[in-house]
């Protein structure tokens, strides 16, 4: 599953005038399906984050992912993106870790862009509100308001 995420910041005042700066994410699921990938460029412009999300119980189509996504990084509009990688499904016995998840993908070649793996279980939510807290400190300076 992709997911491209732009960022922008929204105020929030209290009634003492404490200013919080509240992030705020637009984000698109581009899907992983075949037939789709072709237009997933027509998303790219403006985009501050992409957002993988790897299905740690599926070895067999973990090779497929690695080629998608260095397929997308090396695109012009993607350039200042960093790149969070959710390590799905950990709850489940006999998941990749995120270790190795981060071999299979080869995230350690990625030279030109943050990256960040990060174990959760979208069931639970564990692991998502860190995640898209470390996109949120990267990504917070480019931010437009």
């Amino acid at each position: 599953m992709w997911f491209l995420a732009y960022f922008s910041v929204l105020l929030e005042f209290e009634l003492q005038y404490n200013l919080h700066f509240v992030p705020c994410y637009q984000v698109w699921d581009l899907g992983g399906q075949d037939r789709l990938r072709t237009s997933w460029a027509t998303y790219y412009r403006g985009t501050h984050a992409v957002i993988v999300v790897i299905d740690s119980t599926d070895r067999a189509r973990i090779s497929i992912m690695k080629d998608e996504l260095f397929k997308l990084l090396p695109n012009e509009d993607l350039q200042t993106a960093v790149v969070l990688v959710f390590a799905n499904k950990q709850d489940i016995k006999d998941a990749m870790t995120p270790a190795e998840i981060t071999d299979a993908l080869s995230l350690h070649s990625i030279k030109n862009h943050d990256w960040h793996i990060q174990a959760c279980c979208a069931l639970t939510g564990e692991g998502l509100y860190d995640g898209l807290g470390w996109i949120a400190q990267r990504v917070a300076g480019k931010a437009t308001s």
